[in-house]
């Protein structure tokens, strides 16, 4: 039986460039009241934005109980992209689904070491946030194309690695030369999808990490293209809104839409 995850209307109250590449939008509103956080340092939620109906997930880079944090990187397509690009999203109504986390260090990890691209800088920031309040030594190598100095808590050792243009990520590499610590420590890594698959025959067959150590998560696939539906919702929302339409009205138009497009 399929259960569908809970949902909330989140009102955006406030947004802010971080970098050219990175969005922060601040969550909050009535909706949000039973909004509970895992607290596992990586948990991520799902994110629908006006005029979308599918959801796109990111990390909670903090939730105080009443304000919820999310670090959106911008491409130049995408779902989100063109919406959160905007620097008019602050009061606009987004749906956000319930948090979910994957990160399992063991208590007994005397080191963390984290790797990712920008996707990824969120979750790292939360996690050491997380292993240095705990006094576990943790280092960090981030591939990211801007300028994020300050982004990650002191106290954590970064290595920060600028993304080739056209070749492959330098992450499988630093991975490859990392010089592992003694005794019993936890892997995290996260990027895109196909390189994680690499990394994780390196960790089992090179390093042969158990596998309660490390936790390797594809967060996007590269050259992966949207399906066009028949009719695009998008261009008919920002009509209606633009027109000062309600939703109902829109959405309307856009049923016409479909109709029209199935007769044809």
């Amino acid at each position: 039986m399929s259960v569908r995850a809970q949902q909330y209307a989140a009102r955006v109250l406030r947004r802010e460039q971080v970098s050219p590449h990175l969005v922060r939008l601040v969550l909050g509103g009535e909706g949000l009241a039973d909004f509970a956080s895992t607290g596992v340092p990586d948990e991520w939620v799902g994110l629908v934005v006006p005029g979308q109906f599918q959801s796109r997930y990111y990390t909670v880079r903090s939730w105080d109980g009443a304000e919820l944090v999310l670090d959106v990187v911008v491409h130049e397509v995408g779902l989100v992209t063109e919406w959160a690009s905007r620097p008019d999203v602050v009061g606009e109504t987004v749906t956000i689904t319930e948090p979910k986390g994957s990160y399992a260090a063991p208590e007994t990890a005397a080191w963390v070491l984290l790797v990712g691209d920008l996707t990824a800088m969120p979750a790292m920031a939360r996690i050491a946030e997380t292993t240095l309040a705990a006094g576990v030594p943790t280092r960090i190598w981030a591939e990211v194309p801007d300028d994020l100095t300050g982004y990650l808590p002191d106290g954590v050792e970064v290595t920060w690695l600028s993304p080739p243009d056209r070749a492959p990520s330098a992450l499988a590499a630093a991975v490859e030369g990392i010089d592992w610590p003694a005794g019993e420590g936890y892997f995290w890594m996260a990027g895109e999808s196909a390189q994680m698959r690499a990394i994780r025959k390196h960790l089992m067959r090179v390093v042969r990490l158990p596998s309660h150590s490390y936790d390797v998560m594809g967060y996007w696939r590269s050259g992966a293209v949207r399906q066009p539906r028949s009719v695009d919702p998008g261009p008919i929302y920002r009509a209606g809104r633009a027109a000062g339409l309600s939703e109902e009205e829109i959405w309307q138009r856009y049923d016409e839409a479909r109709e029209q497009q199935e007769q044809q």
